[in-house]
Parts: C-alpha cells; sequence; structure tokens
C-alpha cells in the first residue's frame, strides 16, 4: 500500500519548446520558488443565439469550445525568509526567457504547464507583476507575479473532446424510435424550423414518416438555412 509522497515537495514546472508539436527535448526550464496557494482553470464555451422562425425564443446553438486559460499567482521573495535569497529581479529575467519571445522560432515559445495532475499544452499571453518590497537603492525585495497562460490546442482538438456537436460541420444521425424530424433538428442546430430544408436535403416526400434505423444527413448550418 502506497502512502503519500513524503520526499520533496513538487514545484511547479513550466517547460519550454521550440517545435509546435513539442516534439524533441525542452529548450529551457523554470521551476518556481514557492507553489502557488491557488490557480483557476477557465472553461469557455462559446455559442451563438438562433432565432427560429415564427418563435420568440432564441435557443443557443453550440459553436466551439475555446481554449482553456490557467491563471497562477506566483511569488518572488528574495528576503530569504521564506526559502533561499534570490534576486528577484533577476529571476523574474529567468521566467521570461524561458516562456517569451524567441528569436530563433520569432514567436513566444510553446510551454508544458506540470504540476500534480495539471499537464497543459499552453502559451503565455498576460504577466501582470507586483513589486511589493524593495532596498534602498530601489531594487526588488519581493513581488508577485499573475500570470494567465492559454492552451494550446487546434480547434479540432477541442471539438472532438467536446463530442464533436458543432452546427458548423456535416454528420450523420440514425433515427432512434421516437425521433422526429423537427426534434433533430433541434438537436443539430438549436432550431426545429429547419426540417423542410433538411427533409429536401435527404430526399424525403413526406418528414413525417422517418424508419428507425434511417440515415440522414444534416449539413453545415449555412448550407441547410440555404436549403
Amino acid at each position: 500500500m502506497f502512502g503519500p509522497n513524503k520526499g520533496e515537495l513538487e514545484k511547479l514546472l513550466i517547460k519550454a519548446y521550440a517545435e509546435a508539436d513539442y516534439s524533441g527535448e525542452p529548450v529551457a526550464e523554470f521551476k518556481v520558488d514557492f507553489n502557488p496557494k491557488e490557480y483557476a482553470q477557465v472553461y469557455d464555451v462559446e455559442y451563438q443565439r438562433q432565432q427560429g422562425e415564427g418563435t420568440t425564443g432564441s435557443p443557443l446553438v453550440f459553436r466551439k469550445v475555446k481554449p482553456q486559460e490557467y491563471k497562477f499567482n506566483l511569488m518572488f521573495d528574495g528576503t530569504g525568509t521564506s526559502g533561499p535569497k534570490v534576486d528577484v529581479y533577476d529571476r523574474i529575467q529567468e521566467f521570461f526567457k524561458v516562456v517569451g519571445y524567441d528569436g530563433e522560432i520569432h514567436r513566444p515559445r510553446y510551454l508544458k504547464l506540470l504540476w500534480g495532475k495539471l499537464e497543459s499544452k499552453s502559451v503565455l499571453i498576460k504577466a501582470d507583476i507586483t513589486y511589493k518590497l524593495f532596498y534602498s537603492d530601489g531594487r526588488p525585495l519581493r513581488a508577485v507575479m499573475d500570470a494567465t497562460f492559454s492552451e494550446n490546442t487546434d480547434d479540432s482538438t477541442r471539438v472532438a473532446e467536446a463530442n464533436d456537436q458543432s452546427p458548423d460541420l456535416m454528420r450523420r444521425v440514425t433515427v432512434q424510435e421516437g425521433d422526429t424530424l423537427p426534434l433533430l433538428c433541434y438537436r443539430a442546430y438549436g432550431d426545429q424550423s429547419l426540417y423542410l430544408q433538411v427533409a429536401e436535403v435527404n430526399g424525403l416526400d413526406d418528414f413525417r414518416s422517418l424508419q428507425v434505423g434511417q440515415q440522414l444527413v444534416f449539413p453545415p448550418l449555412e448550407k441547410a438555412l440555404n436549403a
């Protein structure tokens, strides 16, 4: 039976890559001095309101899952009271050398965030730094950074993870017991009034006579509207 790991405290690690597919070894790494007390994960889904003809409601039609964001509050402390004494300004510059712009690839580096069960392919999109304590000559003695990273996966990956239900994609649907064409149109587009267009696309003479097991094509929303 395994108990909790009593070894060295695992710290948030950022690995930087020069290749978009994250191949090869990381070109640089940055391990934080102090783990954040918490972090925020932002899951954002985009919808479009679709007004059906002759209706007063505006159902929300799924568009896409936006890249997730991760927000960390990182501390840089040069007092030596809570850990090794460091130069705060130098540590912040080290951070940006790892995560920031790379002249070889002419863009910021591709990053992996690794901490516990968190493993995210991301890029840094924002870093707000607040300096709190200073030496007599003005050098920073302590700083807090609010760093925001955005998931670096393409739309096709996120759509697949979202069960590929976008109304902008061609889909085939197998008719189940109790299905009606207006109901299937509402599931596909959020608008049951498109049943006549879908019937025409599928060559149905009578949209009321669906057969269990029948395959129907639901074109992208724009094509359905123009059918």
